[in-house]
Order: C-alpha cells, then structure tokens, then sequence
C-alpha cells in the first residue's frame, strides 16, 4: 500500500510525531508499503528516505507560539499532490485546515482511496479544561466545549474511518460523542531500552547531584516543558514529599515553560533540571538508573515516554487518568488523583515506604511487556488494508 500522511506536527526538530512517523516509515518499508509524509515546511523540499519513504514538505506559515512547526493554509499544493500521488490510503490529524482539506479532497477518476484521520491528542484535556479548572468543575468546562466535539464530528463524516492512538484517547472521545472505529494503541522502538541498563555507580552520582545520599529516591522527569505537562505541579509534588523522605528528581527537557519551572524549583536543592538527552543510548542508562518515573500530565493521550521508561525497568507515579494510567503496571506503579499536587507527593511517600527490591522485580517482568512500534505497525497496517479492500469492494460502512 501507499499512504500518504498529511501531518502538520512533523517537524525535523519535533518530537514524539517525528520519532513515531520516522519509525513507522522504516517499519512500514520493511513490510512491504510506503509511507509519504506531505508535512508543513519552510520551504518546498523534498527528502528521500533510505529504505524507501519520503517527506515531502510544502512552504507554510509557522505557527505563532512555537516556529519549529507549521500551519497549513492553501488546499491547492496538498490537493495536487494526493492527485500526483495517488495513494491507496491518505491520512490526516491536524483538527483544523488539514482536516477539511483530506476530507474534501476527490480523487480522480478511477483512483478509490480510503481516507483515515488519525487522532493523536485531545484538546480539549490539554488547553481547555488546564486553561479553566480554576473557574469552574471539569464536567462544567465538557458541557461548555461541547462545540468543539460537533465540530469535529462535521469533519469527521468525510472520513472511512477514525482511529485513536489508544484505550484512553478513545474512552475520552465516545464519552463526548466523537464517532471512534478503532483504537491502534502506540508502541516503541523496545531494543534501546532495558533494565540491563542500570548503572547503581551512575545513579548515585545523579543522587549525590540531587545533594541526597545513595538510600534517597531518584525520581526522573522527562519531557518537553509545556504548561500541560504540569512540571510544575510535579516539581511542587517532589518539594512536599522531601519534608518527610530523601526524594530527589532530575528533569530533562526543554520548551515554552523552562523558564516558569527555574523559578520554581530555583529553592529546592533536591531538584534539578538538565537539558533533552538525545544520545538514546545514554538516555537509555539513565531510565534504567532511577527509581522511578513521576508524570504530571492526565491529557496525555497514549504515553509514549511512560512506555520507554516501563521498558527500561521504570515504575510508574503517575495520574490515576490518561494515557500513562492505561499502561502503567499496578504492581510496579503508583497512581494519584490527576492535578493534584498534595495525591502526588503522597503517591512518590507510599513509592518510598514499598520494598524496593519487590516493586523492581515487578517493573522488571513489566518490561518485557510493554509493546513494540513494530507490533503497533503491524496492526495499523492490517486494519488499514482492509479498509483499502472494503474501499475498493464499494464502500465502507461507517460505525453509527
């Protein structure tokens, strides 16, 4: 098969859409298909892949809070290259133009291509009910964004199908009405992680940094600094519970908020913040030599980062909703209630009181269960084809 993505949140200096989309090319080349991926670019470039693949970027305006992405506006260059292309299956994520755009497009005479939109995040979770859970209840701030939802279901009636990238995206989404017909949970690249890796003369080193002894608690955070991330409330969580245990954390990332998460842990010498890691190998070492990973965020759709850290030998502490929480194994992690700081701090006390060596075996036999991108691939690849066959058959029956 040929698909043909038409992603607005691939970047070269993205994140987890490029890990995931470069993967998956690879994967999909392996098995005998063909990933095209028409992303938003700065200029009009097109870059082959080894293996087979390719990006095609068209020039788009960049998006105004952060430039590493782009903004598709003009149907015509999108529109003439599904024509050029002609594509078995096209794909689209982004909620806005795109989304209209694939929707919309006819193809040729004679060319039948089934049309999926993926759906990779809940905005509604990360910005609407984050911007306003100070004002009002949660289930108040669902109902008053209700729209939002009628408004992605007009789109989503151009489609063959709508697929999520897991249990709790999907849960969320029907919960509000938004027509779902699969969920294809995520998975990753499982051979650069593993409990082998851990490094207890390394460990101690990030402790003896966190000023804590070698019997302190090293926790890890990891991910890009965005208010939905709540590393603040994660930072502020640490901070609680060191008044009563030696608990340390080291947090790895950059983004829009570094600045905001300095000032907040600028008086806590048991925290410390360091710059993305992006030798996986040495990434590596380090997941497999803390403790623990500790997540903030309950609009996380799937967790790709919780999965790594679960495949490196990583108990969980993290929000009893969202992506993280239908991964996490319940004898190796600990859950707290979501956007709560004083359930967090809790949660990393009951994490310390718990026989170290009983909950890393338990993380340990976790490990070997955390699933591959290829085996995520691999399912993607066979429900799609048989969309293209029922596609080609004469239709596809919409679920109601």
């Amino acid at each position: 098969m040929r698909i043909v993505d038409v992603n607005e949140f691939y970047s070269p200096t993205g994140g987890g859409v490029r890990t995931y989309i470069d993967r998956k090319m690879g994967i999909m080349a392996d098995l005998g298909h063909e990933l095209i991926v028409i992303a938003a670019g700065r200029e009009n470039l097109v870059e082959e892949r080894p293996g087979g693949g390719k990006i095609i970027y068209v020039k788009a305006s960049r998006l105004p809070f952060d430039s590493n992405y782009g903004l598709f506006w003009d149907a015509d260059p999108i529109l003439r290259l599904l024509d050029e292309l002609k594509p078995d299956l096209v794909e689209a994520s982004s909620p806005w133009r795109p989304a209209w755009i694939v929707g919309q497009w006819q193809p040729q005479p004679g060319h039948d291509a089934a049309k999926v939109f993926f759906m990779h995040n809940d905005n509604v979770a990360a910005y609407a009910l984050r911007w306003f859970e100070g004002l009002a209840p949660h289930d108040r701030i669902e109902r008053a964004f209700a729209w939002y939802s009628r408004y992605m279901s007009r789109f989503l009636d151009n489609y063959d199908a709508v697929v999520t990238n897991g249990p709790a995206l999907e849960k969320r989404l029907k919960a509000r009405g938004v027509r779902i017909d699969a969920a294809m949970p995520l998975g990753i690249e499982r051979s650069h992680f593993s409990p082998d890796f851990r490094d207890e003369k390394l460990r101690r080193a990030l402790l003896a940094q966190c000023d804590l002894p070698p019997e302190g608690l090293l926790l890890l955070g990891l991910g890009r600094h965005h208010p939905e991330k709540r590393w603040q409330l994660v930072a502020d969580a640490v901070a609680r519970a060191g008044s009563n245990i030696p608990v340390g954390m080291i947090l790895l990332g950059t983004g829009v908020a570094s600045r905001k998460i300095e000032k907040t842990i600028a008086g806590s010498p048991h925290i410390r913040m360091f710059r993305p890691v992006y030798d996986r190998e040495r990434l590596a070492r380090i997941m497999a030599s803390c403790d623990a990973l500790v997540h903030g965020s309950e609009a996380e759709p799937f967790g790709l980062v919780a999965s790594e850290a679960m495949a490196a030998g990583l108990p969980l502490i993290a929000p009893d909703t969202g992506g993280c929480a239908e991964i996490a194994d319940p004898l190796a992690s600990e859950l707290y209630t979501a956007r709560d700081a004083a359930a967090c701090a809790a949660a990393i006390e009951r994490f310390y009181a718990r026989d170290r060596k009983l909950v890393r075996r338990a993380a340990v036999v976790a490990a070997g269960k955390v699933r591959s991108d290829r085996e995520h691939t691999e399912e993607l690849m066979a429900y799609y084809a048989g969309l293209v066959a029922a596609k080609r058959a004469g239709g596809i029956l919409k679920a109601a």
